[in-house]
């Protein structure tokens, strides 16, 4: 029994055993079904993929234009326009210098295909084994570190494709690279390469005329080292030129020697010893190159550079058609200005200038000032020269950034002051003075050094160092704090310069100053080159930064810039010595290796540079006003000639900006002024919208409150001291004592009142007395006189009052009484010898004006004394004579009676001063008017 169930219990696990392999082999079967289904659609989607790529191949390719003997062996000029699009010159063709394939020397073959293109002689025009490794490198690497083109790819980009980086442009430079392989030799296509190399330089293309370029030999003379010099500039002519850039390109030649040993086209030996002469040894130097013929041709070698950097084509072969930003008529002028000494005189042969007038709005170039004596394919002051920028720099790493990220206005103050920088180096100003608390616009304009790291260090190096790069600047990171006044461990070109104040000028928006606008390539394409404009300030800034530079201008340190047709603002820069090179070369301590102005109008900016070329040849630095002036004037000439048929205008305030009135002295961010503010203590500066300040001032409050109570006190102590005029003043002559009685009223308070009594005897002073009381007596002390009195009150203070005058003229033999020559107006008094204004002769009268005449028929006539009630009228036959001559009319002979006055005094008057009063003299001298 259990061995039945033993049995059938090893049947039933058989059983389960049995179908469990057979449900794994169907699992087995069911994976590998799966698999290849997924593989056969894989191999189909390839093969759609193919047949895609291939049709879209051949689309492509048949699109591209057919290949033209004529541009592949011999080159075709391209055309330069001016501005306006008028043509100015051709480059190529003619000037070129071919060779064939068996002038070529091999060292130089090799030297480029060792470089260039290894499996030259293996592939068909494309080389998929060198694709496979530039995709490797590029993917490892990062794109662009390895290309893949052959030299046939490159000799189709140079002559039929624009340079485009498109997928069309390479399938269809790919499909003609095939076609070229099989229409020419493999020598024939080497040759058509060789030719067509760009150096970068005018009239230096193909490695025949470049071998006579920089070395003065044919191709058969040249040494393996001056080979390998050649073949590795194509590269990068500009980065590797061994003119401006020797330490790369030497550096360049020994990695294409290396290339040469690696692929067994020289020995080991043979490049060790090449890689030992320095690259400058056989280098023809470049003041010796000859002159290109032709006009503008400085800026036309920038338009060759900037053409060949952004398109990669030789611009002596691919005939193009290039639209440039040249303004002839400046660069002419331009021109003139550094080759003769018509404009301005030179401190001497070996000083130099380079300068770039860009325009303000878009960033073109509209002339290039190289240098003096420059040659085409030189070294130009204007784009390859980097120098240290001094105070140029300011407005670019300090003062512009504080506005833009600190929102500072222009009256922020700082203080100048003895300092140092964060690592302890003292920092000082030029003459070594210091200014107290001043605000930016000042610092600025006056170009103080302390003020300027100050706010450097307020922004901090990053914000400074975005700010400038932003601005088109090559800044190291970090930049140090020695950058806040201009001292670079590099420096910046005039180009550049000008670049990042056009910006200013231009609301903030910064355009990369450029020769050329568009190319056209033979088959028709156009290609733009002009650069995207970057907004990379606010308005405010620009326009704060603007208004402070034209201050410098103004009354700063850039004065003695003058230009009458347009509104200017800029900024000075000069730089110092290091101290290694003062000993060295024993300098002095006040010259300077640069001096800088870069200015703005809003049409055109103008950087300039002045200095000499290096320390070793001969003059190197500036030490005189005329040389250190010279970069000003250089502005000045120039903004003022491309300035002539230009309408000026102003800068044009934003809204983001506000104008406002602070009184000076008051801190961070100021106080408005207030009405006491005086005019002296006021001054207008800019803030950003929102950031005005709005607290009032009290400084001069307290001292205008005090200033008015004491004019308030005074005015009421006046008011209250007030001395009236004496009214009713007679005067009467009495002949028999020979004396003039006075008498006059005053209606005003007595109390510590005196009266001032002068006279005078026929327009000369007489005798003076001062009375407590309202009448005087004086001694006629001519005979024959016309006298006038005169009463002034004067109370205890010192205060006057107006005077009351009369006068009495007094005859001969009867001394009879002469009318008044003034009287008071409220002179109603009948007293002998006085007569109303009124009552007065005038010029009408009848009678003799003669004072000659004296007529004395009636001299006993009309003796009669009249009473002291009525006025004194002249009789009938008087003639007229009222000029005061004796004609012998009534004198009186009593002394009349006084009329009481409002000052209580009796009715005879005294015949001497009162007491205490002083007696009257009679001067012997006139009084004369001062």
């Amino acid at each position: 029994m259990s061995d039945q169930y033993t049995s059938r219990e090893q049947r039933r696990k058989q059983k389960e055993n049995s179908k469990r392999g057979r449900g794994k082999q169907k699992g087995d079967k069911g994976k590998k079904s799966l698999f290849k289904r997924v593989l056969a659609i894989i191999l189909l989607l390839g093969v759609i993929c193919f047949v895609i790529g291939v049709g879209t191949f051949a689309y492509i390719a048949s699109t591209a234009p057919e290949l033209d003997d004529a541009k592949l062996t011999d080159p075709v000029s391209s055309v330069i326009l001016d501005k306006n699009g008028k043509e100015i010159t051709e480059l190529g063709g003619e000037k070129r210098e071919l060779v064939t394939y068996d002038e070529i020397p091999d060292k130089v073959k090799n030297a480029f295909i060792a470089t260039e293109d290894v499996r030259f002689y293996k592939h068909s025009g494309i080389d998929f084994y060198r694709i496979g490794g530039a995709a490797v490198a590029n993917v490892t690497s990062g794109f662009g570190a390895e290309g893949a083109s052959t030299i046939t790819q490159q000799v189709i980009k140079m002559s039929v494709l624009t340079p485009e980086k498109t997928v069309t442009r390479k399938v269809q430079e790919m499909w003609l690279a095939l076609q070229l392989e099989r229409k020419y030799s493999k020598e024939e296509i080497l040759a058509m390469y060789l030719n067509k190399i760009d150096y970068a330089r005018s009239q230096v293309f193909g490695v025949k005329k470049a071998a006579e370029f920089f070395f003065g030999k044919d191709l058969d003379e040249l040494t393996l080292e001056e080979a390998a010099l050649l073949a590795g500039l194509p590269q990068a002519p500009g980065a590797y030129d061994p003119y401006t850039h020797p330490d790369r390109a030497e550096k360049r030649r020994n990695t294409v020697l290396n290339l040469m040993a690696k692929h067994g086209f020289a020995s080991k030996e043979e490049v060790e010893k090449a890689k030992q002469v320095p690259v400058t040894k056989s280098l023809i130097p470049i003041d010796e190159q000859e002159e290109t013929d032709g006009e503008y041709t400085t800026f036309i070698d920038e338009v060759v550079k900037e053409v060949k950097q952004k398109t990669d084509v030789d611009v002596y072969s691919a005939g193009l058609k290039i639209h440039t930003t040249l303004d002839t008529d400046a660069q002419d002028y331009v021109d003139e200005l550094l080759s003769t000494d018509n404009m301005v005189n030179w401190p001497d042969d070996k000083f130099q200038a380079g300068f770039t007038v860009v325009d303000t709005k878009t960033g073109a170039i509209r002339a290039v000032g190289a240098g003096r004596n420059r040659v085409a394919r030189g070294l130009s002051f204007a784009t390859g020269v980097n120098r240290q920028p001094g105070s140029t720099i300011k407005p670019i790493l300090d003062y512009g950034p504080a506005v833009e990220n600190l929102k500072w206005s222009t009256y922020h103050q700082l203080k100048d002051e003895p300092y140092e920088y964060s690592d302890g180096t003292h920092i000082g100003n030029y003459g070594g003075n210091y200014h107290g608390t001043v605000s930016i616009r000042k610092a600025l304009e006056q170009s103080y050094n302390i003020p300027a790291l100050k706010t450097f260090q307020a922004v901090g190096a990053d914000k400074a160092r975005e700010f400038g790069t932003d601005l088109g600047l090559n800044l190291p990171d970090p930049i140090t704090e020695a950058y806040s006044i201009g001292g670079f461990s590099g420096g910046v070109t005039p180009t550049q310069m000008a670049g990042a104040y056009s910006a200013f000028g231009n609301n903030g928006v910064y355009n990369t100053p450029h020769t050329v606008t568009k190319v056209e390539f033979p088959d028709g394409n156009v290609m733009n080159l002009s650069p995207e404009s970057d907004s990379v300030m606010h308005d405010y800034t620009a326009y704060m930064v603007t208004d402070m530079l034209k201050d410098v201008v103004k009354k700063g340190t850039g004065k003695a810039v003058s230009v009458p047709n347009a509104t200017v603002a800029g900024k000075t820069g000069t730089t110092n010595f290091s101290k290694e090179d003062r000993e060295k070369y024993n300098i002095p301590s006040s010259a300077s290796p640069d001096a800088w102005f870069v200015g703005y109008s809003p049409n055109y900016t103008i950087a300039v540079w002045t200095g000499y070329e290096s320390i070793e040849k001969g003059k190197y630095y500036m030490d005189t006003s005329q040389e250190l002036g010279m970069a000003k004037q250089i502005f000045s000439k120039v903004m003022t000639h491309v300035s002539e048929d230009v309408k000026d205008e102003d800068f044009k305030k934003p809204s983001s900006v506000s104008e406002v009135t602070v009184e000076k002295g008051s801190a961070n961010p100021g106080r408005l002024a207030s009405k006491y503010t005086p005019d002296s203590a006021k001054v207008t500066e800019l803030f950003v919208k929102g950031t005005e300040p709005s607290k009032v001032s009290k400084t001069y409050e307290k001292k205008a409150e005090e200033k008015e109570k004491e004019e308030e006190e005074k005015e009421e102590k006046k008011e209250d001291s007030n001395v009236k005029k004496p009214s009713g003043l007679s005067a009467s002559y009495n002949k028999a004592s020979n004396q003039i009685v006075l008498n006059w009223n005053y209606s005003g308070n007595t109390d510590g009142v005196s009266f001032r009594v002068s006279s005078t005897v026929d327009g000369q002073a007489g005798s003076s007395t001062t009375t407590n009381g309202t009448s005087a007596t004086f001694e006629a002390s001519s005979p024959n006189g016309n006298y006038t009195f005169t009463v002034v009150a004067v109370n205890s203070s010192g205060d006057e009052s107006d005077g009351a005058s009369t006068s009495l003229r007094i005859g001969t033999g009867d001394g009879s009484a002469g009318t008044d020559e003034e009287t008071d107006d409220n002179n109603q008094d009948d007293q002998q010898g006085t007569r109303p204004e009124d009552e007065q002769p005038s010029e009408d009268d009848s009678g003799s004006d003669d004072e000659n005449n004296n007529d004395n028929t009636n001299d006993e006539q009309n003796n009669e004394q009249p009473t002291p009630t009525q006025p004194t009228t002249p009789p009938s036959g008087n003639n007229g004579n009222d000029d005061g001559t004796d004609d012998g009319t009534g004198g009186t002979t009593e002394t009349p009676t006084t009329p009481d006055t409002d000052g209580g005094q009796g009715t005879t008057p005294p015949t001497q001063p009162d007491e205490g009063t002083e007696t009257p003299t009679t001067p012997t001298q006139p009084e004369t008017a001062q």
